[in-house]
């Protein structure tokens, strides 16, 4: 399958004026051809007028459709095969075996939406049965469902090439909801998202779903990003990526004459509390364990394990230690493409000049600018300093951990209560240790999405309860996830039938229940079918 360049508009490849980019090999410097087409407003117009026709057809599509297409377009992926693979490896430096597990996770993850709609109970149906008789005033008969929005945009993210990009969770979920999707691909990786958007285009036509329900555009400009989060047909968007991207991407839609729910995931540091048992039992594993997950994928993970933060004593001594042997161990390795590196590497060298922070180990091999790497980098710092350097707690995107010593338990608590919204939140510590600092737990509930306890953040698993959300800054709105099934939430609104007859009821609120999923009937969850 040759490159082309364009965009793909509802099932057609289209290209756009004479601006173009260029995709970019990060490790070699090299350009990758073909030069991809910029786009612009005629190509947000036509994107979102071709979603919007097809939305009038494929929000009635039965559930059991979506999850044919669903099931075809994760079918389709895998048969680009090692081409696929081969483009991605070139445009974003990650290795063969890392790429191959994201494909697995991806397609997986849309067969997982595909089997949560042929069961159907998603669509949470509640019925009131109405009273007629019931004084002083008759009880209407009431029946909700969820409906989708309509067009959503997504933005795919630099760091997950597949998962959170053309066909990661924020399409699937949206696709699954009854939503067409236009994605906004991300200019590190065009080719890749060019392949997978034909991948999708060709399984709608071959499930004979609207050629509108997916368009994919190409482009580097800021300006396509305002323009697709502010067109007026645009019902929602989802987005992965910077604090400062998705701010301004939130801000933008902020503007608008008719408000729309924004998802936007802006980062995180994770951090990681080390207390006084666990310290004391494996002070030496869980450092090298926090290396390994602090590191993986040259740190490029919005659940990379930022911030530790432990009380001072002999045991974060050999904690200490023990990371700056571990960190020693892991090579520089090329970072996704050379804005990321740079800023990594400034930002390394910001925390490295603050006064009171010290290095703790970085890797034994030097980092070679010149193939985009980011060496791997330990530092550590005490509470008074931490506290006095705001930027510190900031997200640095890369391969780095900074390890802060508090000087007591009630300080330790206190720099939790002191913490911005983060997406997962990791406790090391024995059943005595949770005992003493209760209320560390309560606190860290109140600021993260995900508790871990004994693990390390990095490593999202997708499945029914999984939350990949938390409270801002870390996304625009704690209540939703972008990973796992409850991620089709973010893409419906309720509508509630009143004394309507059964035949125009959609079927998950008709009485003889045709689609056999759970209802919340009359207070109590059954499958029944029920008698007026």
């Amino acid at each position: 399958m040759n490159l082309h360049g364009h965009h793909q508009i509802a099932g057609t490849p289209t290209a756009s004026g004479t601006l173009t980019f260029d995709a970019v090999d990060p490790r070699l410097g090299e350009v990758l051809g073909p030069p991809f087409a910029e786009g612009g407003a005629a190509e947000v117009d036509a994107a979102l007028a071709a979603a919007a026709t097809a939305f009038t057809a494929y929000r009635r599509t039965p559930g059991h459709d979506r999850a044919t297409f669903l099931r075809r377009i994760a079918d389709e992926i895998e048969a680009l095969g090692d081409q696929l693979i081969e483009r991605t490896r070139r445009e974003t430096a990650l290795p063969e075996a890392r790429l191959l597990g994201e494909r697995g996770r991806t397609t997986a993850q849309l067969r997982l939406f595909a089997d949560l709609l042929d069961e159907g109970s998603w669509l949470g149906a509640r019925i009131d049965r109405g009273d007629p008789q019931r004084k002083p005033q008759p009880k209407p008969d009431l029946r909700r469902t969820l409906v989708p929005l309509g067009p959503v945009v997504v933005f795919g993210a630099s760091n997950f090439p597949y998962a959170f990009s053309t066909a990661g969770g924020d399409t699937a979920s949206a696709l699954a909801a009854g939503c067409p999707v236009v994605v906004k691909g991300h200019p590190a990786h065009p080719g890749t998202g060019e392949l997978v958007a034909r991948a999708i285009a060709t399984a709608a036509a071959a499930t004979g779903m609207p050629a509108g329900v997916f368009s994919h555009l190409q482009g580097t400009s800021h300006e396509l990003g305002r323009a697709l989060v502010t067109h007026r047909l645009t019902a929602a968007f989802g987005f992965t990526g910077s604090l400062r991207a998705g701010r301004a991407l939130f801000d933008a839609a902020a503007t608008r004459s008719q408000p729309i729910p924004a998802y936007a995931e802006m980062g995180s540091v994770n951090p990681v509390f080390v207390l006084p048992g666990a310290a004391r039992e494996r002070a030496e594993a869980i450092a090298h364990g926090l290396v390994a997950s602090a590191t993986l994928g040259a740190g490029q993970f919005c659940t990379n394990p930022g911030l530790v933060f432990t009380l001072a004593g002999a045991d974060t001594d050999r904690l200490l230690a023990a990371a700056a042997t571990a960190v020693a161990e892991v090579p520089p390795s090329t970072m996704l493409y050379r804005g990321i590196c740079e800023r990594f590497t400034e930002g390394a060298g910001g925390v490295e000049a603050t006064a009171g922070v010290r290095l703790v180990g970085r890797a034994a091999t030097s980092a070679d600018p010149a193939r985009g790497e980011g060496a791997p980098v330990v530092f550590a710092t005490d509470d008074a300093t931490f506290r006095a350097s705001p930027a510190l707690a900031e997200e640095l995107f890369g391969p780095s951990t900074l390890i802060v010593t508090a000087s007591s338990a009630e300080a330790l608590l206190s720099l939790a209560r002191d913490l911005d919204g983060q997406l997962t939140a990791t406790l090391h510590a024995t059943p005595d240790d949770l005992a003493d600092h209760a209320e560390l737990v309560r606190v860290l509930e109140g600021i993260a999405g995900r508790l871990i306890l004994n693990g390390f953040p990095t490593g999202v698993e997708v499945g029914h309860a999984m939350q990949h959300g938390g409270p801002y800054p870390a996304t625009t709105d704690a209540r939703s996830t972008s990973v796992g099934t409850a991620a089709i939430e973010r893409f419906v609104r309720p509508v509630c039938y009143q004394d309507f007859p059964d035949d125009v009821l959609p079927p998950e609120l008709q009485d003889g229940n045709p689609l056999g999923i759970w209802r919340m009937v009359d207070g109590r969850l059954t499958r029944e079918r029920l008698r007026r």
